[in-house]
């Protein structure tokens, strides 16, 4: 069966949902993805805990909850890489990440190697 982009969009939303429940303890309250040409913009919300929330509070709290996260999921982009090529069946050529600690969003863009929109057209 060929999914459409909405569904593909949704499926790497649950699987990234899953993913932060597996390697990261607990999942965000919302995951939205979204499909542009070579790349996969997903934006995840309500990520930080309890804990890096009140962390965050300082400015030296909030360098050290962003570093964690980042090496966290430095750590874990093999598994990241390997999730969406499975799910796009495209290699992915790059991994972009980054968090605020004010709105407790993180941002996630994968760069493939090829377009994988124009499937959809």
């Amino acid at each position: 069966m060929v999914l459409k982009k909405g569904q593909l969009e949704d499926e790497i939303s649950k699987a990234l949902m899953k993913f932060e429940k597996e390697y990261l303890g607990r999942g965000p309250q919302e995951v939205k993805t979204f499909i542009l040409e070579d790349q996969i913009y997903v934006r995840l919300k309500g990520v930080l805990t309890l804990a890096e929330q009140h962390l965050a509070q300082t400015h030296e709290g909030k360098l050290l909850v962003k570093r964690v996260r980042t090496q966290l999921l430095e750590n874990l982009r093999s598994v990241l890489e390997d999730m969406i090529e499975e799910i796009t069946g495209q290699k992915v050529i790059s991994l972009h990440t980054d968090i605020s600690t004010i709105t407790g969003e993180r941002i996630i863009v994968f760069t493939l190697a090829d377009n994988l929109e124009a499937r959809f057209s």
